[in-house]
């Protein structure tokens, strides 16, 4: 008889890992016990060897489906007597951490049940068990047990007790259990008038039917809904929203239903089933029947499946109900999602009609995640419930740091060990509450994850509200500070999400909207060599002014004016920038171009898509970030194989001649899908070509593309087989995104590199 004592470090926690080691105890004969610590699941054990040996087989290959094993230590112990096999009562450490679950999908057993009038919990909208339910948005602080999360509040009846302590029940130890007797209930209020119950779910249903808008309590906040089909309720929607153009997620009962509205791909299918269940970019079937209001000049739709017992409920077909509800974050425009109640009431009563809510208490706000397809794997626009607090594991170890994120669509990071944590999406750091959902959210992963920082990343950017938080952060700490340039940290947030490890340089494509240089102008459209530990700018897109410097960012047609301009075609009016200003308007902007009134320079990619859009008419305003390229996208016809002359010269890729290109070819009635489409191949070549500059001096061919623009797909899919069939090795995002929500990632592995080099 041998006695051992395994140490199982990873996500092992919440997810049915202790009953899956005693059952797997049981079946090999073995004795001793098993308990949850604050750093993993801790398993004293003793049996012959042979049965052993078997039983760290069978923990090593079979774990439970939501487990994630990331180290498994074993030490011989000298304790050698156990009567049997137990599970015992979780151990806290204060100094001791590990990853957390996030929050999963209703699984199939819980949906099954939900729907089986002779379960228990038939139509119960909090059902769960071990393999799904909430996890971070409900818990205060690790080991995750019951009396540290939200749920500690609700005293288990009877029934759910025995369940919850037999360790052959699927429900074993599963921390949010309930049930009708014991567990949370919904409401419906409406002017003043709360429902509670199946009645109050019916009444939302009604309300939904009748085109009217509510406000429904998810997982991590509030989701405004209403029927997608009734173009009225849209409109009132958006309008109430004050989102204009930007478009809105929708949810469907089943994937059947979502084919009638979108193609759907074997690997988007599996994203939609997937246990994150996230909104999946899908494209539009030719003449759906869905309102085009819903994603003005989009390709795509944002549908995501129901991932809550709530949402399977409020979905549930039935007689004229919608077959697609809107089901967009429950905020106003530009503002955090809402997630407390009280706040929910005040900030979302002018835009719903009626709140169907119900009396768990989020702990954690957390967005819908955002993905698509590339090459078979998913490509993160948005990261955040389903995926974050999952650790992303680097393939070396990191001193403690803080990467503070970028001014938009910020995230934080912070690291353990070989583990970053990076944040669910917080948005951009705007106004007074979305700062406070950060500050809030760095608090909250230092207490789970026990890190104290060592280093603080920011950005190079002094008037990010990111970078003077990590300032103020550092000065308070007495903590030395890494100012890690914006596209520097693209480039390596790229390669950490790859695991690379090798001192060789990459070669960048660094392709984003705006990010400040090294210069001290707007960088964007860069080709860098680098790795963690420093970089080169070897090639960039000519700088050109821009006037109002970030105001011209909503209004394109600004930009297609200094771009027009600095091609020496200022004096042909008939194009339509000039159609919006007055020759008085034109005169002042060309005047504060050339006498350089408050216009850095910039070599951002994304304004000469923002250039290109407006030039050819499409759009001369916007209403949310990167529209004007988003329609300019629209617009490309992808079977377009031709492309605009490039030329490079001493002062980076010159973009006049693409701009005389794109205007001569606009004068010759050419369609717009076919300028746009040019375009985008013409970009796609610009990769290529000066890729192949880079390696001809330096040999390099492994090549990463991080940055904004990456978000456009058609540029993407372009641009990847150009360069695999030449020779080099394409490094794409697929566990953050490659907008900004990347770049704290990017900050602390270039932090801790530059730390230890």
């Amino acid at each position: 008889m041998n006695t051992i004592e395994v140490q199982v470090k990873g996500i092992v926690q919440g997810v049915g890992f202790r009953p899956f080691v005693y059952r797997l105890a049981k079946t090999y004969k073995l004795t001793g016990k098993v308990w949850n610590t604050s750093s993993g699941v801790e398993i004293l054990i003793s049996g012959e060897q042979q049965a052993l040996d078997g039983f760290l087989e069978e923990l090593h290959t079979t774990p439970p489906p939501l487990a994630r094993i990331d180290d498994i230590s074993i030490s011989p112990s000298s304790k050698s007597f156990f009567s049997g096999f137990e599970i015992l009562e979780s151990q806290s450490d204060p100094n001791s951490f590990m990853p957390i679950s996030p929050d999963i999908c209703i699984c199939e057993d819980c949906r099954t049940e939900l729907f089986d009038p002779n379960d228990r919990r038939y139509r119960y909208p909090f059902i769960n068990c071990t393999n799904c339910g909430p996890r971070l948005t409900i818990i205060h602080n690790i080991p995750y047990d019951r009396p540290q999360t939200t749920m500690s509040v609700f005293p288990m009846c009877e029934d759910c007790l025995e369940e919850y302590s037999d360790p052959e029940n699927r429900r074993f130890h599963a921390q949010p259990i309930a049930c009708p007797v014991c567990g949370p209930k919904i409401a419906f209020i409406s002017q003043g008038e709360s429902v509670e119950g199946e009645e109050g779910l019916a009444k939302a249903r009604r309300f939904l039917r009748e085109g009217k808008i509510i406000a429904v309590k998810g997982l991590g906040g509030y989701h405004i809904a209403c029927d997608a089909a009734n173009i009225s309720a849209v409109t009132s929607l958006i309008e109430r929203k004050h989102r204009s153009d930007k478009p809105l997620a929708l949810m469907s009962f089943n994937e059947h239903t979502i084919n009638k509205y979108c193609t759907i791909s074997a690997n988007e299918s599996l994203l939609l089933n997937s246990i994150q269940h996230p909104i999946v970019l899908l494209e539009k079937k030719a003449n759906n029947d869905l309102p085009e209001i819903l994603a003005t000049r989009q390709k795509n739709l944002g549908f995501m499946l129901p991932y809550t017992p709530l949402h399977l409920l409020l979905l549930e077909p039935g007689e004229n109900f919608p077959e697609v509800l809107v089901m967009t974050s429950g905020n106003l425009s530009e503002e955090p999602i809402a997630y407390e109640d009280s706040d929910a009431t005040l900030r979302l009563s002018p835009l719903a009609d009626g709140f169907l809510t119900h009396n768990r208490e989020i702990r954690t706000r957390a967005d819908d995640s955002v993905v698509s397809s590339v090459n078979n794997r998913t490509y993160f626009y948005r990261r955040s419930r389903g995926y974050a607090p999952d650790a992303i594991k680097l393939p070396f170890e990191l001193p403690e740091v803080i990467g503070c994120g970028a001014e938009l669509k910020n995230t934080f990071c912070l690291t353990k060990n070989n583990y970053a944590f990076v944040s669910h999406h917080i948005g951009d750091l705007e106004n007074f509450e979305t700062l406070h959902a950060y500050e809030s959210g760095i608090k909250h992963y230092q207490n789970l994850f026990r890190v104290t920082p060592e280093i603080v990343a920011i950005d190079t950017h002094p008037d990010y509200l990111s970078t003077k938080f990590g300032l103020d952060y550092a000065s308070s700490r007495d903590i030395p500070v890494r100012q890690i340039q914006h596209h520097h940290a693209h480039l390596a947030s790229c390669l950490a999400d790859n695991s690379w490890d090798s001192p060789e340089p990459v070669i960048g494509c660094i392709f984003d909207g705006t990010g400040y240089g090294e210069d001290g102008h707007i960088w964007g459209g860069e080709f860098l060599l680098g790795s963690y530990t420093g970089f080169s700018r070897e090639l960039h897109l000519r700088e050109v002014p821009l006037p109002g410097g970030d105001s011209s960012i909503r209004n394109p047609s600004k930009i297609g004016i200094a771009y027009l301009l600095d091609a020496g075609l200022l004096d042909d009016r008939d194009l339509q920038p000039f159609e919006v200003y007055t020759r008085s308007q034109i005169e002042v902007l060309q005047q504060q171009i050339t006498q350089k009134i408050n216009t850095p320079l910039t070599s951002s990619m994304g304004r000469l898509f923002d250039a290109v859009s407006s030039i050819l008419g499409i759009r001369q305003k916007v209403t949310y970030e990167a529209q004007a390229a988003i329609e300019l996208e629209y617009f490309c016809n992808p079977s377009e194989n031709g492309r605009y002359k490039i030329e490079l010269d001493t002062e980076g890729i010159d973009t006049r001649t693409i701009i005389r290109s794109i205007v001569n070819d606009f004068h010759m009635g050419k369609d717009l899908g076919v300028i746009s489409g040019r375009f985008h191949n013409t970009i796609a070549y610009l990769c290529l070509e000066a890729s192949k500059i880079i390696a001809s001096k330096t040999k390099v061919q492994n090549i990463g593309l991080s940055g904004g623009v990456w978000q456009n797909r058609t540029l993407l899919k372009k641009t990847i087989p150009l360069l695999e069939n030449n020779g080099f090795s394409v490094l794409l995002h697929n566990q953050v995104p490659a907008n900004d929500g990347g770049i704290s990632l990017g900050q602390v592995a270039v932090a801790a590199k530059q730390t230890h080099k």
